[in-house]
């Protein structure tokens, strides 16, 4: 061991091999003698922590006469298991991974060597490792991970090339400064998320995928977990999920009102008029409630500490206050009220007879979007003001 890693481990362990275990009495064996082979054959002041969430075939009792330390985690779920592993692990570093001999355990100093040189996490590539046959299911392979991997460094500027890694090396005390809330599957994503927005320093080393050793169908769901992992990448992302879009569609919707508005128009023999303007008009109302959902979840997702602080979105808020929600909303509304009586005087002038529908709803459907986003604004603004006061209540 180096000079380096013998002061690091001198107040302690250097170093906790976690491995979440429910029923894996088949492979548990397996995978800490592996482990415990590489901790002496590179000479590691470490540990075995195996989190138990509710065995009953008997692996809480290899791992206790193996020598492991067992942690018991009643909370059910992948994420709550490891999370429980980790509260309890005595080392300075972390090295994380299933209990299904699917991942060599006796490869723990590249993650080691990482964590060394100063990186808060290190995340296993299985597609740049090698990936045996019959490890991974084709579904999985070559959809699954490969998209939601995408979506994770599109939404999240991530460095990782495997977002779903179960081996994975980190600072015990960085991970816990995360407090990751998931306890499901999605919790694998949520330590990358949460870690990239924080700006911890992350990377990747290779990392080999065998075949599990089990006889048994494994934990994992498909299309469930596949969708909970989705789902947590969307909500954690509301750039993505409401502003972008709602931005898109308020972008249409203005445009095509505002080619409509003076006259009906044609492209190709087909005419536009009236009817596609009410579309528009509905475009730009949906397109501005996704942008206000984008505010909120932005705000509440930092008040319950699910997300970062982001000084961009406090400074916006901050200067958009409830005062100024309010003179945009009335004026709105105003506008809004005088395109009623303008539209109400027309009516008027032929004695409150028939009317030219193309002309009328030139006028009435732009009044009743001003009356609608008048509102919007200033329930918008009154809600941000409550979310506001929640932030400074609990001192964020």
């Amino acid at each position: 061991m180096s000079a380096e890693a013998q002061l690091e481990t001198a107040g302690g362990l250097e170093l906790s091999v976690v491995m979440p275990c429910l029923d894996e009495a088949e492979t548990l064996e397996t995978c800490i003698r592996k482990a415990q082979a590489a901790l002496r054959e590179h000479r590691i002041a470490g540990e075995i922590v195996v989190a138990d969430n509710g065995s009953t075939d008997g692996s809480r009792e290899i791992a206790a006469r193996l020598g492991a330390r067992v942690v018991p985690v009643e909370t059910r779920g992948y994420g709550a298991a490891l999370m429980g592993g980790i509260q309890a692990a005595r080392g300075r570093f972390v090295i994380m991974a299933d209990a299904d001999d699917s991942y060599d355990f006796t490869q723990l100093m590249p993650f080691l060597a990482k964590l060394r040189e100063g990186f808060d996490l290190v995340i296993g590539n299985r597609f740049l490792g090698g990936i045996l046959p019959s490890a991974m299911p084709p579904l999985h392979r070559y959809l699954g991970n490969p998209v939601l991997t995408g979506i994770g460094r599109l939404f999240f500027n991530s460095p990782c090339g495997d977002f779903h890694c179960g081996m994975r090396g980190f600072r015990r005390d960085a991970v816990l400064a995360l407090d990751l809330q998931t306890t499901g599957m999605e919790f694998a994503s949520e330590m990358v998320v949460k870690a990239t927005l924080l700006g911890m320093r992350v990377t990747e080393v290779p990392t080999t995928l065998s075949p599990d050793g089990r006889s048994r169908p494994p934990h994992l769901r498909s299309w469930r977990d596949g969708w909970r992992h989705l789902r947590f990448l969307m909500l954690y992302s509301p750039r993505w999920l409401f502003l972008y879009p709602g931005a898109l569609l308020m972008l249409i919707g203005v445009v095509t009102g505002a080619w409509l508005l003076p006259e009906q128009r044609s492209i190709g023999g087909v005419s536009f008029n009236v009817h596609t303007l009410l579309y528009a008009s509905a475009a730009i109302l949906i397109g501005f409630q996704s942008i206000a959902f984008a505010v909120f979840a932005k705000a509440f997702a930092i008040n319950e500490g699910l997300l970062p602080e982001d000084p961009r979105f406090a400074k916006l808020t901050t200067t958009i206050t409830l005062e100024w929600g309010l003179a945009v909303g009335f004026t709105f509304v105003a506008a809004g009220l005088a395109g009623t009586f303008w539209a109400l005087s027309d009516w008027g002038a032929v004695s409150f007879g028939e009317l030219d529908p193309s002309q009328v709803l030139r006028i009435v459907i732009p009044a009743t979007l001003a009356l609608a986003l008048g509102c919007q604004i200033v329930l918008t603004s009154f809600f941000l003001s409550v979310l506001g006061m929640a932030r400074k209540r609990r001192g964020i």
